[in-house]
């Protein structure tokens, strides 16, 4: 994370999720470990105070952004949960293994990146456009993330607000998990 003058929104991107090796993640709720939860919360606290963040929380209700909100709120937060938010939805991809879903419908979805549901779920247009129309609850905070909703914010910032990528070669890495990165909000 990188030093700023003023406070504005930082997002942390979740704990990794229990049992989501080999998965494909998105609104399936899955638990977190409490001390991995703990862990992030801390670093959350110890960054505000350093960086003047106000404590104020977003998170999805999603377990695995939630949990580490309602840790915050017990510590003196405000705890705002926010459904657009969430991870892409998958459709019936949610929640089963890649290797079950198969090469052939992961190669319909690259080949019409930006438009193909994939698993009948939510395309990534869908996606930018409900990152695009995040509105925060107040001037400055944190957020508690998903990597996909945290890299469609960033794409829709430093993007035309219509362009999306051609490919999917072109969509960048999701941050690591309990990563943070600052967002840009427009206005603030």
């Amino acid at each position: 994370m990188s030093a700023c003058a003023d406070a504005g929104w930082w997002a942390w991107r979740h704990p990794r999720a229990q049992g989501a090796e080999g998965r494909c993640i998105g609104h399936t709720d899955l638990a977190l470990d409490p001390r991995k939860a703990r862990r992030l919360a801390r670093r959350i606290r110890h960054e505000a105070a350093r960086h003047g963040i106000p404590k104020v929380v977003c998170t999805s209700e999603l377990r695995r952004c939630r949990d580490v909100g309602r840790l915050l709120r017990r510590w003196g937060w405000r705890h705002v949960v926010m459904p657009e938010l969430r991870e892409a939805d998958f459709g019936d991809w949610d929640g089963r293994l890649w290797a079950a879903i198969g090469q052939a419908p992961v190669d319909a979805w690259c080949m019409d990146f930006a438009d193909h549901p994939p698993g009948g779920g939510e395309s990534l247009r869908q996606v930018l456009a409900r990152a695009a129309a995040w509105v925060p609850p107040a001037a400055a905070g944190a957020l508690v993330a998903h990597g996909g909703w945290m890299l469609a914010r960033r794409w829709v910032t430093q993007h035309d607000a219509e362009q999306c990528p051609a490919s999917a070669a072109q969509w960048p890495a999701p941050p690591r998990h309990g990563q943070c990165w600052r967002l840009c909000v427009a206005g603030r």
